[in-house]
């Protein structure tokens, strides 16, 4: 696994840089076109192929925004934190009903025969 954009070579790090340059678009609320990516690819000091400039840039477009690529928060694990979120939560979750165990009188046995009479 990468840890740098430095680890990373060729399409593996195009694709990042690409990625990465969308996100900033997105998140400065620009239209994401390929002319911006390529815009923050070139200010953030990198460079990227034009293909996928415009591949990210289509599918963005096609996917209305960049939403649906990127996790709802909190869908992830939990981490402990101390914010009493997790408490309202729970008080707004309905309570299950308790499930009423049913007599089933003189039940047989998974062989067919009649409960304790030892045949088997």
């Amino acid at each position: 696994m990468a840890t740098s954009l430095t680890d990373l070579t060729g399409a593996k790090k195009d694709e990042m840089i690409t990625s990465l340059a969308t996100l900033v678009v997105a998140d400065a609320g620009g239209e994401i076109t390929q002319e911006a990516i390529e815009a923050v690819v070139t200010a953030s000091g990198n460079s990227a192929n034009s293909a996928y400039t415009s591949i990210f840039a289509k599918i963005t477009a096609a996917a209305e925004g960049v939403d649906k690529f990127c996790a709802a928060p909190g869908s992830g694990g939990g981490g402990g934190g101390g914010s009493g979120d997790a408490a309202a939560a729970e008080a707004v979750e309905e309570e299950k009903p308790e499930e009423e165990e049913m007599d089933m009188g003189g039940a047989m046995d998974m062989f067919g025969g009649e409960e304790g009479t030892g045949d088997y």
